[in-house]
């Protein structure tokens, strides 16, 4: 099996970006542009992007919406976070933190809310922060590395629980991979 890694992934932001614009007549980087992007609905009647997780410890990401399309990608990590960008009967095109992009079965999905720390989230040691409270002065109650899992119970826009290794605390929303900036939910 091989990964392909779409290095087309910003050219095609940058091409929905000016498509939507020109559209829309909004800025993609105003605050009616996201929530017009919000507002897409799947036909699953379920928001458009949105994260979820991998249930299964073996999930074979294929390159169409079908049992026929070859197999890209084995994931092998169940709990890991995705993104859905596309619905299509009972398969979803998901897209990982790297950018990776294919098609799953939505079986081997769960509405559990995982994260990834960030590399961008890294302060000048290289860690990112697990705290006690929410709040930059709080205690620490972990630095970990980019990369680390976690599972998330909510966010409120700014602070996400995160709980991994048996270290639980908070941490800043834009310092993980698993939650959209601003986003607020509870689990």
């Amino acid at each position: 099996m091989y990964r392909v890694k779409s290095l087309r992934i910003a050219g095609i932001a940058c091409a929905f970006s000016t498509l939507f614009t020109a559209m829309t007549g909004l800025s993609a980087t105003s605050a009616s542009a996201t929530e017009a992007l919000a507002a897409v609905v799947g036909p699953s009647g379920l928001p458009l992007p949105r994260f979820v997780s991998l249930k299964s410890g073996r999930v074979n990401l294929r390159i169409g919406p079908g049992r026929d399309y070859p197999v890209q990608w084995l994931y092998l990590k169940p709990g890991l976070p995705v993104e859905i960008v596309q619905e299509y009967d009972n398969w979803r095109r998901i897209r990982d933190s790297d950018g990776t992009e294919g098609w799953v079965l939505q079986t081997l999905l769960t509405g559990k809310r995982t994260a990834l720390t960030a590399q961008w989230g890294a302060n000048e040691s290289g860690m990112v922060g697990l705290y006690h409270n929410k709040d930059d002065g709080a205690a620490r109650v972990a630095d970990m590395e980019p990369g680390v899992m976690g599972k998330i119970d909510g966010c409120d826009g700014v602070w996400c629980t995160f709980e991994s290794a048996g270290y639980d605390g908070y941490v800043k929303q834009t310092e993980i991979w698993g939650a959209y900036p601003g986003e607020t939910f509870e689990d």
